[in-house]
């Protein structure tokens, strides 16, 4: 078999791969099969690791990220060094969304992986010409930038009225959610700086949730041992902002949530 005809097959061979592993991804098994059809051919599979920075604050947006397995964070950085997250980003959504909005650059926020592992990647500008002229993709992004807006608003409201040990229960409720995973390779130290509050708070409300039952944790890891019980310790917040991007993105009727 000559190099060229070995080449095109495993060319054909990873865009069969790329379009099976892209309806683990809900946002993207949600497209319509004629517009998934025609983009999976041309992604990308990669994988990513801890720590990663995707595109910075004021580049130019080149590709968009739909994680599989993976977890990103989004992060706001004060002047005076504080850190804290407003969102994330794993298989229930895309990072990218300002290569659809008013600009192609990123904003002032910072995008990080926190949980290393696998996503898709595509070209944005291909996918901007698709969101132009093809109506259905366009109410389907448009329909995810209305659930983005609820994880941040529900986010806002949850980091600045509930106490800290329900708030941490909707944090990890959240990532088990997006990497469907019962292990968080997660610190307490890095819980605490997305959560914008001190390490041993994290230590004393995650000490809280184990001696009810609720996760186990040591050394860098987190275990959730009873997601229901977790769910019904945790504030109304989580429920809410998964219900409504259910209803945003009609992700039940497809059988994926």
């Amino acid at each position: 078999m000559s190099a060229q005809i070995r080449s095109k097959n495993n060319l054909l061979w990873d865009r069969v791969k790329n379009t099976d592993m892209g309806k683990e991804n809900h946002l993207l098994a949600s497209l319509p099969a004629d517009i998934y059809e025609k983009l999976a051919p041309h992604w990308n599979y990669v994988s990513l690791k801890q720590g990663d920075k995707l595109p910075q604050p004021g580049e130019t947006l080149q590709e968009l990220y739909f994680p599989i397995d993976c977890l990103i964070s989004i992060t706001i950085t004060l002047r005076d060094g504080t850190m804290v997250e407003t969102g994330m980003v794993g298989s229930r959504e895309m990072l990218g969304l300002n290569a659809f909005l008013a600009g192609r650059e990123t904003t002032h926020t910072e995008y990080t992986v926190q949980i290393p592992g696998n996503a898709i990647k595509a070209d944005a500008q291909m996918w901007r010409k698709e969101f132009d002229c093809n109506q259905e993709l366009r109410n389907i992004l448009l329909s995810y930038a209305q659930a983005f807006i609820v994880q941040v608003s529900q986010t806002a409201a949850c980091n600045r009225t509930h106490l800290l040990e329900h708030r941490l229960a909707r944090w990890l409720l959240e990532a088990h959610d997006r990497i469907n995973s019962n292990e968080l390779r997660l610190t307490h130290e890095f819980i605490a700086t997305m959560l914008g509050v001190r390490r041993a708070g994290v230590t004393q409300a995650a000490q809280n949730l184990q001696d009810r039952g609720l996760i186990r944790y040591s050394r860098g890891r987190i275990f959730i041992i009873n997601k229901g019980g977790l769910e019904a310790f945790s504030c109304e917040c989580f429920r809410t902002v998964k219900d409504e991007c259910d209803r945003l993105l009609g992700i039940r009727h497809r059988g994926l949530a």
